[in-house]
């Protein structure tokens, strides 16, 4: 557990396990916490690296707005911080599209890339899932959906259906224990990726045939991205394998970790083997 300087802030990273180098890329308004299930298993034959962007979990928030490109930007500048030249690449989410972006710009730098729950545009929302990265997130993707935002849903209240009890936000409460900013700083945080992911990304999936890793494009049958949007990513990659995930939300890697981890070890398992080349 370190603090790496990364651009113009100091980003919280781990670095676990022995083996070929994966990198798993998290995603908004979420810690490590999230992906800590699929750590947990990918350590036992891999050496994982992570870390947290700016404005989540242990990293301080910055000034300026969220954006992807600027997420590119960070992860090669924390690969170049870990000395690897490449690695196996696994995104959650906004991790997801960090990652598609990172395989289209940097192709050298990706072994292999599993992306879980991605977009290629703020059109891909259905706004049907229940669960995303958090309760409250999934307040802010469900208005990104709308092109609208309710006063509940700027302060960060979830809405559960009538009668229904409020599942506890997980990762609210990560961010409330985690946040060098303080638990007051969530409202600023997830007013900036409400505003990025009413822009971002703006992906067009004919570049998708560009990307020449070894892919695994993963979603849930009831994700808030559209399952042919899910299926779109899928066909437009070379190539590229296509896992929907039966009874889960946006929020499968935590509503069904043993499965999704399975899934990614089997997955990276299959890839073929080279030296851990750093720079």
């Amino acid at each position: 557990m370190a603090y790496l300087r990364i651009g113009d802030g100091d980003l919280y990273s781990e670095v676990a396990g022995a083996g070929e180098p994966v990198l798993l890329l998290h995603g908004g308004f979420c810690s490590l916490e999230s992906l800590r299930a699929q750590s947990d298993v990918l350590v036992a034959g891999y050496q994982v690296f992570a870390f947290e962007r700016p404005g989540h979990g242990r990293s301080a928030d910055i000034d300026e707005e969220f954006g992807y490109e600027r997420g590119v930007a960070d992860t090669v500048a924390y690969l170049d911080a870990v000395g690897l030249e490449s690695a196996h690449v696994v995104g959650y989410s906004d991790g997801a599209i960090i990652g598609l972006l990172l395989a289209l710009d940097h192709p050298g730098r990706v072994r292999s890339l599993t992306a879980i729950s991605a977009n290629l545009d703020p059109t891909a929302f259905t706004g049907s899932g229940q669960e995303t990265e958090s309760g409250q997130a999934a307040e802010s993707r469900q208005a990104a959906e709308s092109g609208q935002a309710t006063e509940s849903r700027q302060a960060g209240e979830s809405s559960p259906a009538a009668g229904a009890e409020p599942k506890p936000d997980v990762e609210r409460m990560h961010y409330d224990r985690l946040s060098p900013d303080g638990p007051e700083h969530a409202d600023v945080v997830l007013a900036k990726l409400f505003r990025l992911w009413t822009t971002e990304p703006n992906i067009d999936p004919k570049d998708l045939a560009r990307i020449t890793a070894p892919t695994l494009i993963m979603a849930a049958d009831r994700d808030t991205i559209r399952p042919d949007h899910t299926l779109l990513i899928a066909t437009s990659i070379p190539g590229a394998q296509l896992c929907i995930v039966p009874g889960t939300t946006h929020g499968l890697v935590a509503e069904k970790p043993d499965l999704i981890s399975t899934i990614i070890r089997d997955f990276l398992d299959g890839q073929p083997r080279r030296s851990n080349q750093t720079k």
